[in-house]
């Protein structure tokens, strides 16, 4: 039960005689209301007739939730105030009246709590709802994403308790007897009172409000993963489990091979992994994750394991399984440490088997804000007034992997409002946003980027998105949106912004039709952050140096290589960050572009306004110690500036 839930009146208090529910406090169906209140028969009650339920042996099985605005208007002795979450997130602005209708709905056919349905359907977050009940109820909260938890608290409470309460021991004091306990539903007093009964006597429980999916997440962090892959690969070396390429086979979750596929699609996500290989060679099976745009091996399994492995990742993305001479497509989700994360699954025929491939699609990580895609100041300032512009096109350039869509997400998250009308045509949709319509291209109705872009001028949109501009018949379509009052966001594939100009020309586009209507272009790269807890400052040599473009009479400050240690697993480094150019349009560049000017007039141009090139961009991040100059090597081209210097 949760906090929600605490509108009911005292367990087993006999209510008043003149109580009475009307019929669809007990379903709609007949034999629902028959096993809830079997005296109110359809023989002894006439049509539409109020009736009273069975009390006092069926009283607990109304759910408050649902009846409380029935219940509360006869029954006035209640232990809380008569309010449930869903009045208190209305009352403090969370969500609106409409939303909580919908989630009241929506509980109504799934009987889940009504936190939980409101952070899925995405109206508001975990941490909102348990900072407004912390208000509300009076509790003090708790952020168990820092260095808080005492793990000799933790041991005190076993797991199995702690996921079926979802609480967390967090501190223990010996002095005066206090284990400090983090709750999602505060008002546990079951949970309470097995906590004291397993410590013994004279235990003060302190209660703190902490949000149901950062308990879950937190009891995975603190008493390790169930699905433990090396226990799993214990039990399948040691028992006697056959592992036959059937789905019937693996249906049930206690067999192995289905805790073992589970098991290393968690271990992707919580190592921030974007996509995982299962590549079958001659005599075993190899498994890679790519981390930070680098792919690392994590295990390999004897060969005989992976027909049942593929049959059980069919089977979750929808696949079929007799067919393994032809790619397929799949997609499911999957709950990891309390919130649901999206898998894209492509399998392809190999020599040795299918080779299978999962992207990774976290939802929990959301959209990043401007100030995190990896902009300097001054383009920063200059993306927010691209961004200001009422009609126009913006390009996005970059290869496979570059971070094109995150861009795009970001730039369209600080744009959506209810004021406005966005609607996106993907290839596929990777990320659900609210608000948004979103679409993905399908060839078998003939829904192409081209095709579909015609379709979604006609539902009044204020903004597009395209996935990508392939060919010139979308590019075509893409800049007559632009031209009619349209602000149009897609992806381009060229090397530079400057090459974008070219490229458009090659497929098709006028240099008339471009001036004017291209507002800018953003071109990216991702690289590596250094690891800040082992990155190690070190003295430039002399190829660095030049690179650098400090002279060789000028003492040059030291950089940052990579070291590896635990936090990092010993790669050296640690997440991402854009290494990225902005070329923002004005009448001058428009006329150079009308004129058909070439990408390095184009940029030499831009330079007199302050453009800044990837590279200048990824030099000032590695003397910045962001990045290290083997990793920007890496992701650029740096010979032409090694030459250029060395002239």
């Amino acid at each position: 039960m949760g906090v929600e839930d605490h509108i009911t009146v005292e367990p087993y208090a006999i209510p008043p005689r003149n109580l009475t529910l009307s019929r669809e406090c007990f379903g709609r169906n007949r034999n629902q209301r028959k096993r809830e209140c079997p005296r109110n028969t359809r023989k002894s009650r006439k049509k539409n007739q109020a009736f009273r339920p069975c009390f006092p042996y069926y009283y607990p099985s109304i759910s408050p939730t649902r009846y409380a605005p029935i219940m509360t208007e006869t029954i006035m002795s209640t232990r809380y105030p008569p309010r449930n979450i869903g009045d208190v997130l209305v009352s403090k602005g969370v969500i609106s009246a409409d939303q909580l209708r919908i989630a009241l709905t929506e509980q109504e056919e799934t009987g889940e709590r009504l936190a939980r349905i409101i952070i899925q359907l995405g109206f508001a977050t975990d941490i909102a709802i348990r900072d407004v009940l912390a208000g509300t109820l009076g509790f003090e909260s708790v952020d168990l994403s820092g260095p808080l938890v005492d793990k000799q608290a933790v041991a005190l409470i076993p797991k199995e308790m702690a996921l079926r309460h979802h609480l967390l021991a967090v501190t223990w004091e010996a002095r005066d007897n206090t284990l400090t306990v983090a709750m999602a539903d505060p008002h546990n007093v079951i949970a309470v009172d097995q906590i004291k009964t397993l410590l013994g006597g004279g235990v003060t429980i302190r209660v703190l409000l902490a949000g149901e999916t950062e308990l879950i997440s937190a009891i995975d962090r603190f008493y390790g993963d169930t699905l433990s892959l090396d226990g799993i690969l214990r039990e399948m070396e040691t028992g006697e489990a056959e592992y036959r390429d059937s789905a019937a086979a693996l249906d049930e979750y206690n067999q192995p091979l289905v805790r073992l596929v589970d098991a290393l699609l968690s271990e992707a996500v919580k190592r921030e992994a974007s996509d995982v290989h299962f590549e079958p060679e001659q005599e075993f099976l190899r498994i890679r994750y790519r981390i930070d745009g680098v792919l690392h091996p994590i295990r390999s399994l004897h060969k005989k394991y992976w027909p049942a492995i593929t049959v059980r990742i069919k089977v979750m993305a929808g696949m079929n399984i007799a067919e393994t001479r032809a790619p397929q497509d799949g997609r499911f989700s999957l709950s990891v440490s309390g919130h649901p994360v999206d898998f894209r699954i492509s399998s392809f025929p190999t020599t040795h088997g299918e080779n299978i491939v999962a992207r990774v699609l976290d939802r929990q990580k959301g959209l990043l804000p401007l100030e995190g895609l990896g902009f300097g100041s001054g383009a920063l300032a200059s993306l927010r007034a691209m961004m200001a512009r009422p009609e126009g096109i913006v390009l996005v350039t970059g290869p496979t992997g570059s971070g094109k869509t995150t861009t795009l997400y970001s730039l369209l998250g600080q744009l959506n409002t209810e004021s406005v009308n966005i609607m996106t045509l993907e290839d596929p949709v990777e990320y659900p946003m609210r608000l948004i319509r979103q679409s993905s291209v399908n060839e078998a109705v003939k829904l192409t980027f081209a095709s579909g872009i015609r379709a979604l001028m006609r539902q009044d949109p204020d903004i597009i998105l395209l996935g990508e501009i392939r060919d010139g018949e979308t590019a075509e379509m893409a800049f007559r949106a632009a031209m009619t009052g349209h602000r149009v966001f897609s992806t381009l594939h060229t090397n530079s912004a400057a090459g974008v100009l070219p490229r458009l020309l090659d497929i098709g586009i006028g240099p008339e039709i471009m001036a004017g209507n291209v507002i800018g272009v953003i071109g990216q790269r991702l690289a590596r952050r250094l690891c800040v807890h082992c990155k190690e400052a070190v003295a430039p040599d002399g190829e660095a140096r030049a690179l650098l473009g400090f002279a060789p009479d000028v003492e040059s400050p030291p950089i940052h290589r990579a070291v590896g240690c635990r936090y990092c697993n010993g790669y050296g480094y640690k997440g991402r960050i854009a290494l990225v150019e902005l070329l923002r349009f004005d009448a001058e560049l428009d006329e150079l572009m009308a004129n058909r000017a070439s990408a390095r007039e184009i940029e030499r141009a831009a330079r007199a306004r302050g453009f800044e090139t990837m590279i200048e961009d990824g030099m000032r991040k590695v003397q910045e110690g962001v990045t290290s100059l083997e990793e920007l090597s890496r992701v650029l081209d740096l010979t032409g500036r090694l030459s250029l210097q060395g002239n």
